[in-house]
């Protein structure tokens, strides 16, 4: 037989994968008996991983990934900035999104002026604009913070997501490329993760990208382009530059070799991958 959906739907937030485990059981009776066994186990673990976590761990998988990333790229002479959630319609414009771009209604709007950003990339591209006119060179920043859109696709997409994004500005023009695979190299390694692989893509915002993908369904955890580009000269950039961003979640959850990206999003349901109604 078969998990019912609710069964199933238990099954998944508790951290089980309901088509690998076996259902055995010859008419309902037993099918829910067997489930309130393996629920009562699954409960019992989970309660002790939270009780852990409070006692021993007490930073997030999300926190140490976030911490261990921001050590490395700092011994890499990069760096951090924080910049604001809120920016501006104009700015989306720059990126060429506008009321006729894709991403536009997936983007939460504030008001007529204002949203949270969908991407870190306009206020890095701010950056790039007055750091620029310092000059030492290379310029080396990143930043690590909240993004958010209108995602239906609950498996691979959250509405908050964490996007780390990395810039470096004057290298050398033939060096753009393999910059870009040994900075992705320097964040994948740092996160722990081996099995991956650099594929060519196109955005519909940066044209065509250089994408990490990884994960047991090979999803992309990065995304990166080379300058000059031809976003550049709405913001007044002329610096020879190598940019990606990661998806701290999926990045998370591609090294654990998962497949759903929801308990390691921002939420009030789960608390370091462990569902918190048990």
């Amino acid at each position: 037989m078969a998990w019912t959906q609710t069964q199933a739907r238990r099954l998944k937030e508790l951290g089980l994968d309901p088509e690998a485990v076996e259902c055995p059981a010859s008419n309902p009776s037993e099918q829910n008996h067997l489930f309130q066994q393996i629920e009562k186990k699954q409960v019992k673990k989970t309660r002790a991983a939270l009780t852990r976590f409070l006692s021993k761990d007490r930073l997030t998988r999300m926190e140490r990934l976030s911490h261990d990333l921001s050590r490395t790229l700092i011994h890499h002479g990069f760096s951090r900035v924080t910049t604001p959630v809120i920016i501006s319609k104009s700015a989306l414009a720059r990126m060429t999104i506008t009321e006729s771009h894709p991403l536009f209604n997936q983007v939460f709007w504030i008001n007529d002026r204002q949203c949270l950003r969908p991407m870190l990339a306009p206020n890095l591209y701010s950056l790039m604009v007055d750091l620029g006119r310092l000059k030492t060179r290379p310029i080396r920043f990143f930043e690590i913070g909240s993004c958010f859109r209108k995602e239906s696709d609950g498996a691979r997409h959250n509405t908050e997501f964490t996007m780390l994004n990395l810039v470096e500005m004057g290298i050398e023009m033939d060096k753009r490329e393999s910059r870009l695979q040994e900075l992705a190299a320097i964040v994948a390694g740092s996160a722990g993760l081996e099995n991956y692989e650099f594929q060519t893509e196109s955005s519909e915002v940066y044209g065509t990208t250089l994408d990490l993908v990884a994960g047991p369904d090979r999803i992309e955890v990065a995304s990166g382009a080379v300058g000059p580009h031809s976003l550049d000269s709405a913001w007044g950039v002329t610096d020879v530059w190598a940019g990606m961003g990661f998806g701290l979640e999926r990045l998370l959850m591609a090294g654990l070799g998962e497949r759903t990206i929801g308990k390691w999003g921002i939420n009030l349901a789960y608390l370091n991958g462990n569902r918190l109604n048990v």
